[in-house]
């Protein structure tokens, strides 16, 4: 046996092994003391002086870790590795041109090095600059095509740049790679929200939650999810698991009010939305999403508050303007609210129709020329509008009406020419949608051309449904409980049958006015003695002749509730706490519609209090006449009671 000793040199290799072998398994400091030894030793020991600045980088002492790739660089400069290293330092520092120059120093001692490359990429990310970014992962990815992680920051940058099926499938070539890869598990259901494949998103982030149910983000995301699918309960629940688990990013808190507010928990919805302000007092979806909170909450002036601050931060957001347009318009400042409502032009879900003729605000004069006014949302918005059409004509205009199927009928009792959406059109030399008359006409409070009525029933469809109708001398009254179950707010505004027909007091025919029945409903309907026409009513024509021969229409915000009030049938609307704009806060009558009575929720989500007040109309109905004289049934341009809006200041 020899009795040599190890030589200095073996020595330090062997200290430097084991000091590799306490790094590689995350035994840090027991590497840090082998690598100081050896410094000890060797002062100037390049792979010591590397190893210790990473493990600096590690553990987040990033200045002390430069100086050590400094001093190692002294010693040997030709170490891609380590300019590669010293990058990531500079990169977590935010100093972000050094970093790239040391990745830059790292390929050029190594052009078929991968790794500077995707780190290099991953800075020009960070710099705004996607489509490099993407450039330099492509040449990582050439030189070692199994790099995962380059796949993974890839797709990265191009969700970055709205090429999402590009990046699922980047995430997707990352995953196959790497199986367990929670981060592009977690980004490919982010990429499958984006394109609005939810239940997909739903199914990825589950598989991101499968390897690791302990990582926040992926919880943020899927509750984001299930809020598009409309599963508010679910959401809420991955949220509040988001934050159990530590994630305090203003997100969580944005998206969780969302929910909260989905599900009618206005107050919780407001705390949380309060909460992702205070963690971020620049975001500016949060601050205009606690604006539409105050909204429903019926608080104005704190609302437009709140959607002046996301404003001041982001001047160009369509949505902000648009609901504090609807806030303006809800508080009576109608004037301020319809300028700043043709923003709705510039939302996703609204764009402007194109025509080479101009459009029309009410700058220019009409005489001799035709113009087209046309049906741009709802059949009640179409049927609240169309009073302007003959105020148009009276400026000298030859007016085209444009409306869907299911109006023309019903609108060519005005004097002026109805057209059918989607028909050929005659020549025009203006355009104008239905919901910007208002605006060409300066209308405010005082001056909303309010007539008895403005519509009226075919005759020929009034004696129809007149032979229809159940004899006898009861009071006939016309029942709406629900809208269409496909509008975004219809759970608030409608109300279940059994829960109207409770507060329905005997001695009167009531007939439906609705011909959707909802299943909910069903048995309800069955077990009343309420008579349903369904779909033997085919348009908006029938409902009018039926409008027109009751005595009481009583119904939830709906197109039925604007054509009653149209067509001058006294109308009691029952309103829920936050009402639409148009039926302005606070009132028990509507400027737009005289014949119409307001009964509004005075608790969230709670009809109570309406219902009682519609009892007691009823009840108070069987004493007493309704005047048939009160429903005037002259159109608009030939009633001389109506408030004149012809005034139009000059441009």
């Amino acid at each position: 046996m020899s009795n040599q000793l190890p030589s200095p040199d073996a020595e330090i290799e062997q200290r430097l092994q084991q000091a590799i072998s306490h790094h590689v398994i995350g035994q840090l400091a027991q590497a840090e003391s082998l690598y100081l030894s050896i410094l000890a030793a060797r002062p100037e020991h390049f792979d010591s002086l590397h190893m210790l600045g990473v493990i600096a980088s590690q553990v987040g002492n990033y200045h002390q870790a430069i100086r050590l790739f400094d001093l190692a660089a002294e010693l040997v400069s030709t170490s891609e590795q380590l300019w590669n290293n010293r990058g990531n330092a500079l990169k977590e520092m935010n100093q972000l041109e050094a970093a790239l120059a040391s990745y830059d120093k790292a390929i050029a001692l190594n052009p078929g090095f991968a790794e500077p490359y995707t780190n290099r990429g991953n800075v020009l990310h960070k710099l705004g600059q996607h489509e490099s970014a993407v450039a330099s992962h492509d040449k990582a990815i050439a030189i070692k095509p199994d790099f995962a992680l380059a796949f993974y920051n890839r797709g990265v940058s191009l969700y970055e740049l709205g090429l999402l099926d590009a990046a699922i499938e980047s995430f997707d070539r990352a995953i196959a790679l790497r199986p367990d890869y929670v981060a592009a598990y977690s980004n490919r259901g982010a990429s499958l929200i984006r394109l609005k494949r939810f239940d997909d998103a739903v199914v990825s982030l589950n598989r991101a939650i499968e390897i690791k149910p302990d990582w926040a983000p992926e919880y943020v995301n899927r509750g984001t999810a299930h809020n598009e699918l409309g599963e508010y309960e679910v959401a809420l629940a991955n949220f509040d698991k988001a934050i159990a688990l530590g994630f305090h990013g203003a997100e969580a808190f944005y998206h969780r009010s969302i929910a909260l507010h989905q599900l009618g928990r206005l107050e919780e919805a407001l705390v949380s939305c309060n909460q992702a302000i205070a963690l971020n007092p620049e975001y500016v979806d949060a601050l205009y999403y606690r604006g539409t909170i105050l909204q429903k909450l019926n608080q104005i002036d704190a609302a437009l508050a709140s959607y002046d601050q996301a404003i001041a931060f982001r001047q160009d957001c369509a949505e902000t303007h648009f609901n504090k347009s609807l806030a303006l318009l809800l508080s009576g400042e109608l004037e301020r609210g319809w300028n700043l409502y043709e923003w709705r032009w510039k939302l996703e879900s609204m764009p402007m129709r194109i025509f080479q003729q101009p459009i029309w605000l009410g700058r220019e004069t009409l005489q001799g020329k035709t113009i087209l006014l046309w049906h741009e949302q709802g059949f009640g918005d179409t049927i609240q509008f169309c009073r302007y059409a003959e105020l148009v004509a009276e400026l000298g205009a030859q007016v085209i009406l444009e409306a869907p199927g299911q109006l023309v009928s019903l609108l060519s009792s005005l004097n002026v020419q109805v057209i059918m959406q989607g028909e050929a059109m005659p020549a025009f030399d203006y355009h104008c949608p239905l919901l910007s008359l208002p605006l060409a006409f300066r209308t405010h409070l005082e001056s909303i051309p309010s007539f008895p009525s403005y519509l009226k029933a075919d005759d020929q469809k009034r004696r129809k449904w007149e032979s229809k109708l159940p004899p006898g001398s009861a009071k006939r009254i016309g029942l709406v409980w629900s809208g269409n179950s496909a509008f975004k707010n219809d759970r608030n505004r409608s109300i279940p049958l059994s829960d109207l027909v409770t507060y329905l007091p005997n001695g009167h025919q009531y007939v439906c006015l609705q011909k959707e029945q909802r299943e909910i409903d069903r048995e309800a309907l069955h077990a009343s003695d309420i008579v349903f026409y369904g779909e033997e009513i085919e348009d908006f024509s029938d409902t009018a002749a039926l409008c027109e021969l009751m005595d009481v229409v009583i119904s939830v915000d709906t197109s039925v509730a604007h054509l009653a009030g149209a067509l001058g049938t006294r109308t009691l609307i029952m309103l829920p706490y936050s009402p639409d704009w148009r039926w302005l806060m606070g009132r028990e009558d509507s400027p737009w519609y005289p014949s119409v009575s307001l009964c509004r929720q005075n608790t969230l989500n709670d009809w109570t209090n309406v219902l009682e007040q519609v009892r007691r109309e009823l009840i108070d109905l069987k004493g007493r006449s309704i005047p048939k004289s009160s429903r005037s049934t002259k159109p608009a341009g030939r009633d001389s009671t109506r408030r004149s809006c012809r005034s139009i200041p000059a441009a």
